[in-house]
């Protein structure tokens, strides 16, 4: 075997976030910095030699001359497979379905999710354990230390693999699987759900869907299950060819990005249903028609009728949501007597809570939801468990989603993001307002009370490990709440996330806008934070 050992130093930007590292794909391309970090990931973990590892992303721009790295690297560093997607094509959740079922030590994807593709775009990196899931924060910070006095890396000296066809391969002594990218996870999905009763609905002739791919990873995943294994029509996944630069689009499910699918599902003759996945495959947007199901709703409709649903008929051992995620699944829960778990944003603690047994489904309301099938939130699996509940029920999405208000109450719930904000001037706001925040309990908004304030800290109740400085709540005494977070997936200045949500019990209140029904609390959010006076911004980039 050639291998050669290349002196480098060491980057000092190098701390992996709540989903892996991410920055431009000028700054990856900088001579060693891939590198650097590969070679860090690799001396942060033990007893891997001669074991599996799964590679792959989601096509974005630079994803095939990182995947030769890579390649190159894990063969000098005593790897002993590597299992690759075809055209090193693996979605997240896919990903995580492939190291599962072939006992891998751990799984490179390279993504930066729903973050813009293309040359002046973004990219990541993100390593996931033996379980499927992310790394946890031991691992990750393992890997930044080691990157902070790093030396030297070892790379082998070899051709590249094609990766254009299935095929085996041997480079510098180590085996390279390129398998098909979709075949492991349809198989898993078909044990899951009822794909006879689904083929069903669509063969009916009275039931039309879109699926909008974004031209990111879904693509292909969705034309073999949706339309080939389930007769969805010919076109009913657009954009769904993987593009480097997503089409020059910004490939995030939701109302702002993808628009061209929300003005199809609001059309006189839209389909009966919608639904978008996100750069990487594991976000979910669903529509009905001339209808938005709001990420927090769906993963309480998704508990309330999970027994209907095959791979979930035997009851579900607990939920878990993020902190900033609606708490419509906590009356879910408490309904069906099943624990509930909060926890800050972050697959990585839905998966401790999984390999312990104490969760069945999980959701965030980034547009997140999955189940202890994988250790990833997975889009595609959202989409299929709606069709099913669909195929079973033989209601519309409106009706599914009205129903459960009138039993459940509705949760008006609103997410504002404030996208490329100022850095400094983010977290001065964030400063400012945590040491505002001991003052507030007891002070009156209008209508709106302050029962308690704190900044959100989390113990994991596996492990013990303690979590703080997950976002600033503003609780008040009727159950509404403010929440205030600086997002870690952004890798350009600051992503600022307000989150707004107010019970409401009476049905007949349950029709009003949701933005009229939270505007107070956005007003009082406003007179608190100061938002358009630290960041100059006068409305937010998206809301959802």
């Amino acid at each position: 075997m050639d291998i050669r050992t290349v002196i480098t130093s060491p980057f000092g930007d190098q701390r992996p976030g709540t989903s892996g590292l991410r920055k431009k794909v000028s700054v990856f391309q900088q001579p060693h910095y891939l590198e650097n970090f590969i070679q860090a990931t690799f001396d942060a973990l033990s007893d891997y030699a001669g074991g599996t590892l799964v590679l792959g992303g989601d096509g974005r721009y630079y994803n095939p001359a990182a995947i030769q790295i890579i390649l190159k690297m894990a063969a000098a560093n005593g790897v002993g497979r590597v299992l690759i997607g075809q055209d090193g094509i693996l979605s997240t959740p896919a990903a995580s379905c492939v190291i599962r079922k072939h006992q891998a030590f751990g799984g490179i994807i390279l993504s930066a999710s729903h973050n813009p593709g293309g040359p002046e775009g973004d990219f990541g990196v993100k390593y996931n354990t033996a379980n499927g899931g992310p790394a946890p924060e031991k691992v990750t910070e393992a890997i930044y230390r080691r990157s902070t006095e790093l030396t030297q890396y070892r790379i082998a000296v070899a051709p590249d693999i094609p990766l254009d066809r299935r095929a085996h391969h041997r480079l510098s002594g180590m085996a390279v699987e390129v398998i098909d990218p979709v075949a492991d996870y349809a198989q898993l999905m078909e044990a899951l759900f009822d794909f006879n009763r689904i083929h069903a609905l669509f063969n009916s002739g009275l039931f039309h869907m879109r699926f909008d791919a974004m031209h990111a990873v879904t693509g292909p995943y969705a034309r073999a299950i949706l339309e080939e294994r389930l007769g969805a029509l010919p076109g009913t996944v657009m954009r769904g060819t993987p593009l480097e630069d997503f089409g020059g689009g910004h490939p995030d499910p939701n109302l702002t990005y993808a628009d061209e699918l929300v003005t199809i599902m609001n059309r006189s003759s839209a389909p009966d249903f919608g639904a978008a996945s996100d750069g990487d495959g594991d976000r979910n947007m669903i529509l009905g028609s001339h209808f938005f199901v709001t990420p927090s709703d769906s993963l309480a409709v998704l508990t309330a009728n999970a027994t209907l649903i095959p791979g979930y008929a035997d009851g579900l051992a607990g939920v878990a949501r993020s902190m900033p995620t609606s708490a419509a699944v906590d009356r879910v829960a408490g309904a069906m007597g099943i624990p509930c778990f909060e926890t800050p944003t972050g697959w990585k603690f839905f998966g401790n809570l999984m390999d312990a047994g104490k969760v069945t489904l999980c959701g965030e309301e980034s547009f997140g939801t999955g189940s202890n099938h994988v250790r990833e939130k997975d889009g595609l699996w959202a989409v299929l468990f709606w069709l099913n509940l669909l195929a079973v029920r033989r209601e519309s999405v409106e009706e599914i989603v009205r129903q459960h208000w009138a039993v459940y109450g509705r949760n008006f719930y609103s997410r504002h993001d404030y996208e490329a904000v100022n850095a400094a001037a983010a977290h001065d706001l964030m400063a400012a307002l945590r040491t505002r925040l001991p003052s507030l309990p007891g002070e009156t908004f209008g209508a709106y009370t302050v029962a308690t304030a704190d900044d959100f800290s989390y113990t994991d109740p596996v492990d013990h490990s303690v979590s703080g400085g997950q976002g600033l709540r503003i609780l008040f005494q009727d159950g509404a709440r403010i929440v205030f977070r600086l997002s870690g997936t952004g890798t350009e200045g600051a992503t600022l996330r307000l989150y707004v949500e107010r019970y409401v019990r009476e049905r007949s209140a349950h029709q009003q806008d949701t933005q009229v029904a939270v505007a107070e609390l956005l007003t009082i959010a406003e007179r608190i934070a100061g938002i358009r006076r630290r960041t100059g911004r006068d409305a937010p980039t998206v809301i959802t």
